[in-house]
């Protein structure tokens, strides 16, 4: 199996939306946002299938240690051994690969977030930096393309934290800030012991509708002449927007259930966008 064959089958196999938007790219692009993508399905899994903190610090070091050898032009990992043609052409430096890697060594580090300026501070390693490198990859001639980008990362990564409330807290993690908990009267034992509510459905509406502004910014921020090469984000857009949608209309029962789009969806809504341009 080849780099590439490996980074394609790992993007695959995880069912993301982000897969749907790889669709419509061209073959050096396509190949280039796989690997990336490849790239934070692997160290996001050594936090998440790892159940030893010990193991995954020492795993996330080797990553660490790998990033400096892809720098170097003699990297192992098949995924590395992927993204290193596409380095120089789409401007995929050490700075932000490390910087994804420190935002998932978060999880081990912290399970609560006491504020939404915290909470902001992880999304960033986890999704704003992803969303400025896949901008990249995509394509970009404004510089404000990739401020774009960072925001519309952002609200990704919120929408998940809202999908993945039950999911996160069956693993002790709680990304709600502790601020906002407090503010809607709901406590951490509501959310670890599933218990929905009133009070509950209201946070929930908070959170969403603060992803909602954050997709209206991000759109905003846009430039016309970068619309077209960023079709692959506005296809995750679309596909994330439905989902948080379907969420609001199940009531944000999202404590005992994982809501999801069917593929068929997901494919439609990434062709329509692509369509529309």
């Amino acid at each position: 199996m080849s780099p590439d064959e490996y980074c394609q089958q790992k993007a695959a196999q995880s069912g993301s939306s982000f897969y749907y938007s790889f669709l419509f790219l061209p073959p050096d692009r396509r190949r280039a946002i796989t690997a990336l993508y490849a790239f934070c399905r692997e160290v996001d899994d050594t936090v998440d299938e790892c159940t030893d903190a010990g193991v995954a610090r020492i795993k996330l070091a080797w990553w660490r240690t790998e990033i400096a050898a892809l720098m170097a032009g003699n990297a192992t990992h098949p995924v590395m051994q992927a993204l290193q043609p596409h380095l120089e052409r789409y401007a995929i430096d050490s700075d932000k690969l490390i910087a994804i890697v420190d935002g998932m060594e978060m999880d081990l580090d912290q399970t609560r977030y006491l504020d939404f300026a915290g909470l902001q501070k992880y999304c960033w390693h986890v999704a704003g930096v992803v969303g400025i490198l896949s901008a990249n990859i995509f394509g970009v001639t404004n510089p404000q393309t990739l401020q774009y980008a960072e925001k519309l990362g952002l609200a990704f990564q919120l929408t998940n934290i809202i999908r993945d409330v039950g999911e996160d807290a069956r693993k002790g993690r709680i990304y709600l800030p502790v601020s906002e908990l407090q503010q809607f009267n709901v406590t951490a034992a509501d959310i670890l012991h599933a218990r929905h509510s009133d009070r509950f459905e209201q946070l929930m509406r908070f959170q969403a509708e603060r992803a909602q502004r954050l997709y209206d910014e991000a759109f905003a921020l846009l430039p016309k002449e970068d619309r077209r090469a960023q079709r692959p984000g506005l296809i995750m857009a679309a596909i994330y927007r439905a989902l948080l949608g379907e969420v609001e209309r199940d009531g944000f029962h999202v404590l005992n259930q994982r809501i999801s789009l069917t593929p068929l969806r997901k494919l439609w809504l990434a062709w329509t966008t692509y369509v529309r341009g």
